[in-house]
């Protein structure tokens, strides 16, 4: 997607609604559709509508924001509010982003930025099956339906050690994790902390802050993993395309 996103503002506060508008006019990858203070005026227009991202505030008399999400058929939502308790329920309605008030334009501009990688993700074709990377073992073809979990190497933090859902491991030399997601199929893989990364078809079942997962360590015990708040929604906007 290289065009703006064209994005809604819903905030019943007038003067946080000011205050919102003119915080997404000075991030130039958004382009305001409307802004709106009325949750209803909002969704009686929501038909006629073209937009790609909506910007809610949570706490509102009409209807709150969760609610507002829920009509919404996908599009990402980022929620912007003061109140730190809807955030499980954010979380539920896999959320793009959960900006806490007052809110600041770097927190503002890191929630679009993954706003934007999320629906690149959805448009980027891969025809490719696998990667060749340099291992502890030599040039490797790793296919990406042989690839289980990532994880950072304990020897050497430019190293990562690479699973495959056999059991065989290899040493991925000096590649960070960023050129990793570049290539790894975004649809398939996520990261899920600062030192790990996992194939989704790995994945058992997960809690708020917590995979389990389906490979088995030699305890015999499944692979846990955390789930940080970084990564959480990347993870959740995956977990239900």
């Amino acid at each position: 997607m290289n065009t703006k996103l064209k994005c809604i503002l819903l905030d019943d506060e007038l003067l946080g609604l000011t205050y919102l508008k003119m915080l997404c006019e000075q991030i130039p990858q958004l382009e305001i559709v409307k802004a709106f203070d009325s949750p209803n005026l909002f969704l009686k227009e929501l038909p006629n509508l073209d937009f790609d991202l909506c910007i809610i505030d949570v706490e509102m008399p009409e209807m709150n924001g969760l609610q507002v999400a829920n009509l919404l058929n996908g599009k990402p939502v980022i929620f912007a509010t003061a109140y730190k308790e809807y955030a499980a329920e954010a979380f539920d309605l896999n959320a793009i982003d959960y900006v806490r008030k007052p809110i600041k334009m770097e927190r503002l501009q890191q929630a679009v930025q993954k706003a934007i990688l999320h629906l690149n993700r959805k448009e980027e074709p891969n025809d490719k099956s696998f990667i060749q990377l340099n291992t502890d073992k030599g040039k490797a073809i790793l296919f990406f339906d042989k690839i289980a979990y990532i994880t950072a190497s304990g020897t050497d933090s430019r190293d990562k050690i690479a699973r495959l859902f056999s059991g065989e491991e290899f040493v991925l030399k000096n590649i960070s994790f960023d050129k990793l997601l570049e290539v790894l199929p975004s649809k398939d893989f996520c990261r899920v902390n600062k030192k790990e990364l996992i194939a989704l078809k790995a994945v058992q079942v997960f809690s708020y802050d917590e995979i389990t997962t389906n490979l088995i360590m030699a305890s015999g015990k499944n692979l846990k993993l955390m789930l940080s708040e970084s990564y959480r929604n990347d993870f959740l906007v995956k977990t239900t395309v």
